[in-house]
């Protein structure tokens, strides 16, 4: 039984992917790349990386992977609090000063004017981390206050604007709900990036080349496809009107081929399964010394207030976790009552994903990590990442 894996079982894994969803049109390629006690245990590739063109995926294809940038910055931004430049009580209003005002939506349009109140407390660094700031994505379109980002065309990653653009039209607009209040998916992340390169006193992207995608090796990871590694970037999919799937994001025109002037911490980063697995792997092991282990482990621990989890403390439950027993800690969600989860696993597992289906997760107690991209937006087209936990455990010793 190599790995721990019981004979065959991962074998069942790569039939289900080919024939429950490449070979019936619902996905256009799939990749999952397992590692079990630190060594590669089972690689499953099948797929095209563009239909169309008959393109297949490989192993060193690139991939879109949105939200599965922000464990990434998340952990940048625990190096700057290592070190004694940020700390996870800051107000925010101390790193930007513009936000000392900021205010509770109570009505109002940004056409007709807002009515507000005070919050009940400050926004602190700790909210961004666990996306309980106030804050929110245009793309929830839940509220007034949403459809505000999506006219300030903030956080969309693909239209223009900056970091600098983004703080400064977040300054104009009401929070949600006071900070510390609910648990709201968000922008948040995209400000850790923007602190990051404040307090470093270097280009956000630059931090994490240095500090990270160098140590680590991620050498195919960063915030655009360079052009001599073009060919590589898969086409992105949504589903299309009457079954299948269409063309989302051309890779031959796609914006990912030139440097972002919005780089998103949030959700801007394209990578190969290679290279992620590099970082998750890193973080299990301790390999590249990218954070201390206690502050890691602060990182996978649940820091919802009173230990809740997520559908208990959401707002909005748009986002990239399944969620009944699981909690959120500073970047990760995090497996609290596995049993609740309707799923085999462990606690302490942690784990997130990307808009286009990507997902990872690592289960310190099996030694286990796994890595699945593909490109289909959106993420809850189909129920593939619960699929893949229940496929994977089942394949264990």
């Amino acid at each position: 039984m190599p790995h721990g894996f019981r004979p065959g079982r991962l074998e069942v894994i790569d039939r289900f992917l080919r024939d429950q969803y490449v070979a019936a049109g619902r996905l256009p390629g799939t990749l999952l790349l397992i590692w079990r006690g630190g060594e590669p245990a089972f690689l499953s590739i099948r797929g095209h990386a563009d239909v169309a063109l008959g393109r297949p995926l490989s192993e060193d294809t690139i991939f879109r992977i949105y939200s599965m940038t922000k464990p990434i910055t998340s952990v940048a931004a625990m190096m700057l609090v290592e070190e004694g430049r940020l700390a996870l009580d800051d107000p925010v209003s101390a790193h930007i000063p513009a936000w000392r005002d900021l205010a509770v939506f109570v009505g109002g349009t940004a056409r007709t004017g807002w009515v507000t109140r005070p919050p009940a407390r400050a926004m602190t660094v700790l909210d961004l981390f666990r996306h309980t700031s106030g804050l929110t994505y245009g793309f929830q379109l839940r509220s007034n206050v949403d459809a505000a980002y999506r006219q300030a065309g903030i956080g969309e990653i693909e239209k223009s604007g900056t970091l600098g653009s983004m703080i400064a039209g977040l300054a104009t607009i009401p929070l949600e709900f006071s900070p510390g209040e609910a648990w709201n998916y968000s922008v948040a992340t995209d400000v850790l990036g923007h602190l990051v390169g404040e307090l470093s006193g270097v280009a956000f992207e630059e931090f994490l080349e240095a500090r990270i995608f160098g140590p680590v090796g991620m050498r195919d990871t960063g915030f655009h496809v360079p052009e001599a590694k073009a060919h590589r970037l898969a086409t992105c999919y949504q589903p299309k009107r009457g079954g299948g799937i269409e063309v989302q994001d051309q890779a031959e025109s796609s914006a990912f081929l030139a440097p972002p002037g919005f780089v998103s911490g949030g959700g801007g980063l394209v990578s190969t399964a290679a290279d992620y697995m590099a970082f998750v792997e890193a973080l299990r092991t301790g390999s590249a010394d990218l954070v201390a282990r206690r502050t890691f482990a602060q990182m996978t621990a649940n820091h919802l207030p009173g230990g809740a989890d997520l559908p208990a403390f959401s707002r909005s439950l748009f986002a990239e976790a399944a969620y009944a027993g699981v909690g959120f800690g500073l970047g990760f969600a995090t497996t609290i009552d596995w049993t609740r989860t309707g799923l085999p696993g462990n606690n302490g597992d942690w784990f997130w994903g990307g808009a286009a289906s990507t997902y990872f997760w690592c289960d310190p107690a099996e030694e286990l990590s796994v890595v699945f991209l593909t490109q289909l937006i959106p993420s809850s087209t189909w129920p593939i990442r619960r699929q893949i936990r229940q496929l994977v455990y089942s394949a264990l010793a």
